[in-house]
């Protein structure tokens, strides 16, 4: 029969759960994003601590800095480096997890 499709086997692993390759891969790629934005974040917040103390203190201390800095100024060295370590790390770990992951299914 044709029409039949109990007798098919799973041509590959990642369909023996019931989803489809392009589902499965849709799930993988949202998971990896998911990890992404998680990392990214937690850099953000490190960056934003480890930026904002040196960025205020210098403010207080150096002449330059007190009439130089204003708090837009101060603001923007804070939310620059937060952007960067976020977009910086999330980017490298959907990449480190998808080349890790994509390696783990392939068996010569």
């Amino acid at each position: 029969m044709a029409g039949d499709k109990t007798n098919v086997q799973a041509s590959s692993p990642l369909e023996v759960n019931g989803l489809g390759p392009l589902d499965q891969k849709l799930a993988m790629a949202k998971r990896y994003g998911h990890e992404g934005v998680v990392a990214g974040a937690r850099a953000a917040v490190v960056a934003t601590i480890a930026s904002a103390i040196p960025t205020l203190a210098s403010v207080r201390m150096s002449p330059w800095a007190k009439r130089n800095l204003n708090p837009t100024a101060q603001a923007l060295i804070v939310s620059l480096v937060a952007g960067s370590a976020y977009f910086i790390v999330a980017d490298k770990t959907v990449l480190a997890t998808a080349r890790k992951n994509s390696f783990e299914h392939f068996h010569p």
